[in-house]
């Protein structure tokens, strides 16, 4: 047996499944997951010494690569004063100022912890400023493990077909709505059926666990036209997209301006933190000047504020073109294997899927069509061949811009031996 193997059989005594979050089980692709040891720039090693090149970058957060020297610095020179503090700090105000000069839709932010905890504050704000209840989620769109938004997620719970989550009270789930993704009529009848019930719209613009999907010609406008006309709010979800397809997010790649905001995983720089902000005379309806409560003990800790703010600083449009460089490597190497192998493939800035269906998908439901016994074995070569990649269809990979084009086409040729094999 590997080390890896006897790590998850240890695990497994005391951790349910053996890990901390469902999809690094591997449950879903088969086989065991490797235990990381280190990661060292763009690469991870395993606790068997096995070297991969990490298309995962801890779920989208390391856009900078693994311990880039500034984030390691701006880190270690904060933790050296104290880990945390449970109160207010300089720090929290210049990562503030930076992503409110940054992304225009952001008048005033609030930092958490996670993203989850950004994404159930911000639908919580949406209730109290509206006065309503109901919220419309796309399916197949994941806002984290809060019981509002585990009806219809992706993610995790598309990996492993669960019926939304055991647990979720049906008093709160019945306040949930559901639309499918790129179906503005669908979100129109919704608010319809509902009049004057619905605090707010909330998506990933630019979805990322259902594979990454794209918003198509119009969408993202029309939900916003939808919202102001019934006088709700919309909410980009941009955890995983924000600060990804561009300096100024989706948002600015799409010309739409949403009232709210959430950021995640790049804003801390690999730390746990996460932000969400928009509108201010929304984001006021906050304690302690409004009603609306939000609280963290961690909110702000002064070492993920410092990282996040190294990691920031790194993401000029020089760092975006070269993200786009490398995406376009990357599209020209895998257009013929994807095409033989009868797979499609989409890239929106720093994202990117394969998926095992021969049309490309626009929805969860046809993401569901994948045939998921393929995408198994792919993952399994794509270990084999020393690249590491999403264990789930239902996730997207990335790029980050500690990699080479030397780096892309060693992901190239590992990806399209290990499509062959999947296909074969």
């Amino acid at each position: 047996m590997s080390r890896s193997s006897d790590l998850l059989a240890r695990a497994n005594t005391v951790i349910p499944g053996g890990v901390n979050s469902p999809v690094r089980a591997f449950k879903a692709v088969g086989g065991d997951p490797p235990f990381i040891a280190r990661g060292e720039g763009v690469e991870i090693v395993d606790e068997d010494g096995h070297r991969y090149l990490d298309l995962v970058g801890s779920w989208g957060a390391l856009i900078a690569g693994h311990a880039p020297p500034s984030v390691v610095r701006a880190a270690t020179d904060a933790i050296a004063k104290g880990s945390s503090f449970g109160a207010p700090t300089e720090a929290e105000i210049v990562l503030a100022e930076a992503l409110v000069a940054r992304i225009p839709s952001l008048d005033k932010v609030r930092l958490c912890s996670s993203g989850t905890e950004a994404t159930m504050h911000a639908v919580r704000l949406a209730r109290g400023f509206t006065g309503r209840d109901a919220i419309v989620k796309l399916e197949g769109c994941y806002h984290g493990a809060h019981d509002s938004m585990l009806v219809a997620a992706g993610s995790g719970v598309a990996t492993f077909a669960l019926p939304g989550s055991p647990g979720v009270p049906e008093g709160t789930a019945k306040n949930t709505l559901v639309a499918p993704f790129n179906d503005a009529d669908a979100v129109r009848a919704l608010f319809e059926a509902h009049p004057g019930a619905i605090a707010g719209v909330i998506l990933e613009p630019i979805a990322g666990n259902m594979g990454c999907l794209a918003p198509r010609e119009g969408y993202l406008q029309a939900l916003r036209e939808i919202c102001d006309t019934h006088g709700a709010l919309l909410i980009f979800d941009e955890v995983m997209c924000g600060l990804r397809v561009g300096r100024g997010t989706a948002q600015e790649l799409y010309g739409v301006t949403p009232d709210l905001s959430c950021f995640g995983k790049i804003v801390g720089g690999g730390f746990p933190l996460a932000v969400f902000g928009g509108r201010e005379a929304v984001m006021n309806h906050l304690a302690p000047i409004g009603p609306v409560y939000q609280a963290g003990t961690l909110s702000g800790n002064p070492v993920a504020v410092a990282a996040g703010t190294a990691t920031l600083a790194l993401l000029d449009e020089a760092a975006y073109d070269r993200l786009e460089a490398l995406g376009q490597r990357l599209d020209a190497g895998l257009a013929d294997v994807i095409a033989e192998c009868g797979c499609t493939y989409r890239r929106v800035g720093s994202m990117f899927t394969i998926f095992f269906r021969s049309e490309l998908p626009w929805s969860f439901a046809e993401v569901k069509e994948c045939d998921l016994d393929a995408f198994g074995r792919f993952l399994r070569a794509s270990l084999d061949h020393g690249v590491y990649m999403p264990p789930s269809q239902f996730e997207a990979a990335f790029l980050n811009i500690a990699l080479t084009d030397a780096d892309v086409d060693r992901a190239i040729v590992g990806l399209s031996a290990a499509l062959r094999t999947a296909t074969a």
